[in-house]
C-alpha cells in the first residue's frame, strides 16, 4: 500500500499543502464527509480564504459561515465546525487538541475524523474508517452485511485497527483513503491497478461487485410545502432565519406554510406578521428537492406586501432580501432555486 501510494497517491490536495497545521486537514475532513473531492476544493479554498485560522472562524458569525457552505448541503456541519472554533479558542487557547478524547469533545468530530486529524497531521498511529476505507476493507475481507450496520462496523474497525501502522500512518492513511476514492471505486473499480488484489478475497473469488453490501431499501417518504415570495415595493423579498436544528438549520429561508388560507386568493391575509395578498405570478411547476431521508417538493407562491400602514417588521430573524447584493447571507441552494425560478418567471 505504501509503495502504491509512493507513486500513485495523491500528493497535490489543497489541504496537505499546509505543514503539521490541524486546522486546514481538520476543515477538508468535515467537508468530506459524505462529499466527493471534486465538489469540496471549490468550497474549501474559498473558505479557507475567509476563514485562514481557528480564531478567524470563531469571531466570524454563523451567517458569515453558512454563506461560504451554501450549495455544499448537510448544514450541520458548517454550524458545528463554527461552535467547535469557538470552544478551540475558549477552552483550548486557540489551539486543535491533539489527543483523540478532546477532539472528540468537539461538535462535529467523531471517531474517524479525529484519528484523520491526528494521522495526517502528526503522523499518530491512529485509526480511520471513512466511507472509502469500508469499502476497500469489506473487499479484501469479503466482510458480509451492510456497512452502516453496527455488527458489521465492529468487524470492520477491528480489521482497520489491525492494519494501522505504528509508522508512516500519515501516508498510510491517504493511501487507503485514495485507492477507495480512485480505484476501489463503488462502480467500475480498477481492480487492476490494486496493489493488493492479489490478496483481496472479493478479487480472487470474482465477487468484487457484491461487496459492500447495499443499504437495505427503504421508500423515501414524500413531503410537501407552499413556500411565498413575499415582495416589499422594491422588489425585495422576505426571508426568515430557521431554527438550529432540522432541515437548513440557521439558513434564511422564505417562509413556508403546509396548506393555503381559503381566502389567499381573494384578499389580503396576515402572514409572518405581515399583510400580504397573492398574486397572478405562481410558478405553475413545484420544485422537487431530495433529502437524505425524504424528498420534498415546493410549490412557490407569489405575493406581494400590502401598502398599509402598519408593516413594520421587528423580528431579527426576518429580514428583506436582495438576491443580487445579499451575498453574505446563509441560503441554502434548493431556496436560492425557488428564487431564480421566480426571478425568471418574472423576466418572462
Amino acid at each position: 500500500m505504501l509503495n502504491w501510494f509512493d507513486h500513485a497517491g495523491r500528493k497535490d490536495l489543497p489541504w496537505q499543502q499546509y505543514n503539521n497545521n490541524p486546522y486546514p486537514v481538520w476543515v477538508s475532513e468535515i467537508m468530506l464527509q459524505q462529499t466527493q473531492v471534486t465538489t469540496v476544493i471549490p468550497y474549501y479554498l474559498q473558505f479557507m480564504q475567509r476563514f485562514p485560522t481557528v480564531k478567524s472562524l470563531a469571531e466570524a458569525s454563523v451567517d458569515d459561515v453558512l454563506a461560504r457552505w451554501s450549495g455544499l448541503g448537510y448544514y450541520a456541519r458548517g454550524r458545528n465546525l463554527h461552535k467547535a472554533a469557538e470552544v478551540i479558542v475558549a477552552e483550548h487557547q486557540g489551539q486543535v487538541p491533539k489527543t483523540l478524547e478532546q477532539l472528540v469533545a468537539l461538535p462535529g468530530i467523531g471517531r474517524s475524523t479525529a484519528a484523520a486529524i491526528l494521522a495526517l497531521t502528526w503522523d499518530r498511529p491512529e485509526t480511520i474508517l471513512d466511507g472509502n476505507v469500508k469499502r476497500v476493507l469489506a473487499r479484501y475481507h469479503t466482510i458480509e452485511g451492510w456497512t452502516g450496520s453496527s455488527q458489521t462496523l465492529q468487524k470492520l474497525w477491528q480489521l482497520a485497527e489491525g492494519h494501522t501502522p505504528q509508522s508512516r500512518n500519515a501516508d498510510y492513511t491517504q493511501a487507503i483513503m485514495d485507492l477507495g476514492a480512485t480505484v476501489c471505486r463503488r462502480s467500475r473499480p480498477q481492480c487492476n491497478l490494486c496493489p493488493i488484489e492479489q490478496t483481496c478475497q472479493a478479487r480472487i473469488t470474482d465477487r468484487v461487485g457484491q461487496y459492500p453490501a447495499a443499504k437495505p431499501h427503504k421508500i423515501k417518504p414524500q413531503r410537501h410545502t407552499f413556500m411565498l415570495l413575499i415582495a416589499n415595493s422594491e422588489g425585495e423579498l422576505l426571508l426568515e432565519k430557521r431554527p438550529s436544528t432540522g432541515i437548513w438549520g440557521g439558513l434564511w429561508s422564505l417562509p413556508e406554510v403546509e396548506k393555503l388560507p381559503d381566502q389567499f386568493g381573494s384578499e389580503p391575509v396576515q402572514i409572518a406578521g405581515l399583510a400580504i395578498r397573492r398574486t397572478s405570478t405562481d410558478l405553475p411547476t413545484p420544485i422537487k428537492h431530495s433529502f437524505t431521508h425524504f424528498d420534498l417538493k415546493i410549490s412557490p407562491i407569489s405575493c406581494r406586501l400590502e401598502p398599509t400602514g402598519n408593516q413594520v417588521m421587528d423580528n431579527p430573524d426576518q429580514l428583506w432580501y436582495n438576491p443580487g447584493r445579499d451575498t453574505e447571507l446563509g441560503v441554502s441552494s434548493a431556496i436560492k432555486k425557488v428564487i431564480h425560478a421566480y426571478q425568471t418567471k418574472l423576466q418572462e
